[in-house]
């Protein structure tokens, strides 16, 4: 799965232009295989001049769904290439029409039996896949034109800015929500270890018990993001399955946990904080140096992770002067 896809969603708009550059390049190789002088991004332009006759450029873009400025500027590239002609309105002298050449005619006949031979093969295609995707996209485009995404992108913003961040701890309530959050990315990344699925089905044994903190972030009344501070002798405590949803990452949820456990590592009076983590995991490694932990050389001696390379330490008085001095630097 590419970078793209796993971001769903989000990443449609980018992932309909890779294809529809994917299709282009695609049409024209089979263009200059015929031997036919037709450029694919030529194709909604030229096929509805050759279908309905001259039409001026805002009657071009309103029926191909472009601006105006795009095509205007694509009409005067094929208009110099010989490919359009300007015509005038013998009803309307304001008004000019765009309209094919002798040039662009024959093309267009040419390429007739390859664009058969492509709508036979994508039809094909898109009928072993289900058939349902023509469908889909008519009823994207319909909803999108009659409501506005962005105008409601904007108010779901707003209203997400609404509902404050609340980090609040443990209740037994929330007990599946930590195992179905740190699940979530052990399953994407790596595997459930033993060890995982023993403390994430068992907190209060496993964490509580032993003297340890669970916290938990909720986005209204989402729960999005849990941490935990594991006690492994006195004093001495690891910050462990940190976890964010990932369709909330980016609002500052991990930073609110962090500090959370930080906050919590204070009051129990612990004199040790550590954590494991992977090297894969840059985003979070760069959230762990921000709020205090210092990378050590190797992996943490005897630990119990698989799948840990990274071992930190958090060293307050380290932060506090790297932040006075870099006040004074500036």
């Amino acid at each position: 799965m590419t970078f793209l896809a796993e971001q769903g969603v989000l990443a449609l708009g980018s992932r309909f232009k890779a294809l529809s550059d994917r299709f282009y390049d695609i049409a024209d190789a089979i263009y200059r295989e015929l031997g036919i002088g037709l450029q694919a991004r030529w194709f909604p332009l030229v096929h509805l001049l050759h279908a309905q006759g001259p039409l001026s450029v805002t009657e071009i873009a309103e029926r191909i769904g472009q601006t105006h400025s795009a095509v205007s500027q694509l009409a005067a590239k094929l208009t110099a290439g010989g490919w359009l002609e300007a015509m005038g309105d013998a009803r309307d002298r304001r008004r000019r029409t765009l309209a094919l050449t002798a040039q662009a005619e024959a093309a267009v006949k040419a390429a007739q039996p390859a664009w058969q031979a492509i709508r036979a093969e994508m039809e094909q295609r898109l009928a072993a896949q289900g058939g349902g995707l023509m469908h889909a996209l008519a009823a994207l485009e319909e909803n999108l034109a009659e409501r506005p995404l962005a105008a409601d992108v904007l108010a779901r913003c707003r209203s997400q800015a609404g509902a404050q961040v609340r980090v609040v701890p443990f209740a037994p309530a929330l007990r599946e929500h930590f195992y179905r959050l740190n699940a979530e990315w052990l399953s994407k990344y790596y595997r459930i270890e033993p060890i995982d699925h023993a403390v994430l089905s068992e907190p209060e044994q496993h964490i509580l018990g032993p003297g340890g903190t669970i916290l938990f972030a909720l986005l209204g009344d989402e729960v999005v993001g849990t941490c935990a501070l594991l006690q492994e002798a006195p004093g001495v405590y690891e910050l462990t399955k940190m976890a964010v949803t990932e369709r909330h990452r980016g609002l500052g949820i991990g930073r609110r946990l962090m500090d959370g456990m930080i906050a919590e590592y204070k009051r129990l009076g612990g004199h040790t904080l550590f954590l494991e983590s992977h090297s894969a995991l840059r985003p979070a490694l760069r959230l762990y140096e921000t709020v205090g932990f210092e990378l050590q050389p190797g992996v943490k001696p005897g630990s119990h992770y698989q799948r840990a390379d990274v071992y930190m330490i958090y060293r307050e008085h380290d932060l506090s002067r790297a932040r006075r001095d870099g006040r004074r630097a500036g």
